[in-house]
């Protein structure tokens, strides 16, 4: 790893942030984990992505969410020690690439950078979903797909290159309203049905060993981007000490609601002539049978807002990947200049915001729902984050080594979740899923060959940039 990226005080953090341009120091703890609570917006997952775990776990859903958490918790560890280390806000990026091969570093810049992007675009296209419901529920009809997307991109886009610390603090607002809403309509509901243990569900009652493999693959979504904080780099207060806790804190918090919500969302609906894997709003059903109706739309709302607060954190942390790539070399130097005023990489916010914009328009105008746009953008997006958490986990012990800092234990830790993020790839593609799924891995590995290539054509620029690194 090179020494330019290691900052183990604060005038060293000064000394890094002056090439980037971010305004340092500027978020308190709180509003650092923000950004990773709401790159998952964990409110939109009890909606969309439990009743799709649920589809292959049933009863066991609540078994792969706790599974998924011990995953992050492994993958947690992996950019903890790194986020020790280092502070930029390349942050995966930065790590695979100031310590194994270039081209390695640049596959985890290009997995990273689609990760985001496809997890914006995704979860535009949950807005857009909540936004029809809630439309059609209050004024029975719905605005077109491409103008409600146009807002939500106009909107995010615009907070994010206004000002970081005010997109911090609003998604933090908004997902901790969101979470307590859902909290307190499943404690309710856990009321009324007189906390008793569910014996099908701890027993695993009719859970099919083969559909736990893909149902991890689908709850990981539910946790992805919870590394996301680290891309802030010298922007938060203490980054070395505040970035790795809000890492872990995300995922342990995050874990904790995921299993309560899918275990409160399966008992539930036992009393239900619909499924939980079939009903369009599942908290709507619960927020009735809880006695609390009112709730239910209040989540909606909650859940529709959440998810433009993850636009929002997902062009603020691609933003901040094509800016430390712009200071690698990879992608062209616009890229990499910050506003002069309000000191956030506008460039990177634009073209994120357009390319997402682009993917979910272009699958609206040929009539896909916003909640398809979601499962598939998704299912794109967990591609991009297996590799760069691969990667990171690879990188580890060999920076570790090179501080003089070896051991053993977290050498096996980054090994197993090595091993971990392989088999999670493996469940994503086999057994063979059914089109359109079948075509997302081709579509990913077409994307990082032309990232690839993009690569070998800047090869000169980037190896002229690390030599400027390493003797400035």
């Amino acid at each position: 790893m090179t020494q330019s990226h290691i900052a183990p005080n604060a005038q060293g953090i000064d000394q890094l942030d002056k090439g980037y341009g971010l305004h340092t120091a500027v978020l308190s703890p709180l509003e650092t984990l923000a950004q990773s609570v709401s790159t998952m917006a964990p409110s939109t997952s009890p909606s969309l992505t439990i009743p799709l775990v649920f589809a292959l776990a049933g009863n066991g859903t609540w078994f792969v969410y706790g599974l998924t958490t011990a995953v992050m918790l492994l993958v947690g560890f992996c950019v903890s020690r790194f986020a020790r280390m280092s502070a930029s806000p390349g942050s995966l990026y930065t790590y695979t690439a100031d310590t194994l091969r270039p081209s390695l570093g640049a596959v985890a810049a290009w997995a990273l950078l689609i990760a985001y992007l496809a997890t914006g675009a995704s979860v535009a296209g949950g807005a857009l979903y909540y936004a029809n419901i809630l439309l059609t529920q209050f004024f029975s009809f719905t605005s077109p797909a491409v103008i409600t997307l146009a807002l939500v991109f106009l909107f995010s886009g615009a907070i994010a290159i206004r000002d970081v610390k005010l997109s911090a603090e609003m998604m933090l607002w908004i997902e901790i309203a969101s979470v307590s809403l859902i909290l307190i309509v499943l404690v309710l509901l856990l009321g009324r049905h007189g906390f008793h243990l569910d014996t099908r569900q701890l027993t695993l009652t009719g859970v099919s060993i083969t559909g736990l493999g893909p149902a991890l693959v689908l709850a990981m979504f539910s946790f992805v981007g919870f590394e996301s904080a680290t891309t802030l780099g010298a922007e938060a207060r203490n980054p070395l000490k505040t970035i790795p806790r809000a890492v872990i804190q995300c995922a342990i918090l995050a874990g904790i609601f995921f299993i309560l919500c899918s275990y409160s969302e399966v008992l539930g609906f036992q009393g239900e002539s619909g499924k939980l894997s079939d009903t369009t709003s599942p908290l709507h059903v619960l927020a009735r049978q809880a006695g609390v109706s009112p709730l239910g739309t209040a989540i909606d709302i909650g859940a529709g807002i959440s998810m433009v607060a993850c636009v929002l954190a997902c062009s603020t942390a691609a933003a901040r990947v094509l800016l430390r790539m712009a200071h690698s070399g990879l992608v062209p130097d616009v890229f990499g200049r910050t506003h002069k005023r309000y000191g956030t990489p506008q460039a990177g916010v634009l073209l994120s915001s357009v390319v997402m914009f682009a993917a979910t328009a272009g699958l609206a105008l040929k009539g896909v729902h916003g909640d398809d746009m979601y499962g598939w953008l998704g299912s794109i997006a967990v591609f991009g984050f297996i590799t760069a958490y691969a990667l990171v986990a690879v990188a580890l012990p060999f920076a570790r080594k090179a501080l003089g800092q070896h051991s053993l234990a977290v050498t096996a830790v980054s090994w197993l979740t090595v091993l971990v993020m392989i088999g999670a790839a493996v469940g994503s593609v086999y057994p063979v899923p059914a089109a359109p799924a079948l075509w997302f891995p081709y579509i990913y590995l077409a994307y990082m060959t032309l990232g690839m290539v993009w690569f070998l054509a800047r090869r000169k620029t980037i190896h002229a940039r690390a030599g400027q690194s390493l003797h400035p």
